[in-house]
């Protein structure tokens, strides 16, 4: 047997070993995942303004299974506009949010040891203040609002129980992103 056949083939039982006793919802069960971060906005075009600020989130976690779980969550946004952020012809310009966010996702994950990635899509809804003001785009929305939810990340440690995730938001309505680079731990409700 060529020898980079028998090392591909060691590679291969060495990762099936690993899947079937990782964890990356952490587990199967119930969880509680709270999450804090850095916010952010943007608006949805090709262009150099951005808002900073605060996210916070809870979700209610049912993994079905380790790679696939159902995610309930609730959080808030703060955004202001960032000049620093921005080009000197667009100061005029602004966007901002501040919102409660709600809905459900689902996770979709490769439930590898130590760092499992994932990916989180879903539906769900904002109420609250959104304004994006650019030169091609001037709306301020109140009130409720649909979005989209969309997570990047990886859950680390022993267990999974930490995420690291790009989280983003999108508001068709209110014609900008919002998001977070957020750092969650898992808390298990089945013991």
């Amino acid at each position: 047997m060529p020898k980079n056949l028998l090392t591909f083939y060691c590679c291969i039982a060495i990762i099936a070993s690993f899947t079937f006793t990782s964890t990356a919802q952490p587990n199967k069960g119930r969880f509680i995942d709270a999450s804090i971060g850095f916010g952010l906005s943007y608006p949805n075009e090709d262009i150099n303004i951005g808002a900073s600020g605060f996210f916070i989130q809870g979700e209610y976690v049912y993994a079905i299974k380790k790679w696939f779980g159902v995610r309930p969550y609730l959080a808030f946004v703060s955004t202001k506009f960032n000049e620093e952020l921005s080009d000197e012809a667009l100061k005029d310009y602004d966007i901002s949010t501040s919102a409660v966010m709600f809905g459900t996702k689902v996770r979709l994950a490769i439930p590898i040891p130590y760092v499992a990635p994932f990916i989180e899509v879903g539906v769900g809804g904002s109420v609250g203040k959104f304004v994006t003001y650019t030169p091609f785009t001037n709306v301020e929305k109140k009130g409720f609002q649909f979005h989209i939810p969309f997570t990047l990340g990886l859950a680390v440690g022993r267990d999974n129980g930490v995420d690291l995730a790009f989280a983003y938001y999108y508001h068709p309505s209110a014609e900008q992103f919002t998001g977070a680079a957020a750092i969650g731990l898992s808390f298990p409700l089945d013991e």
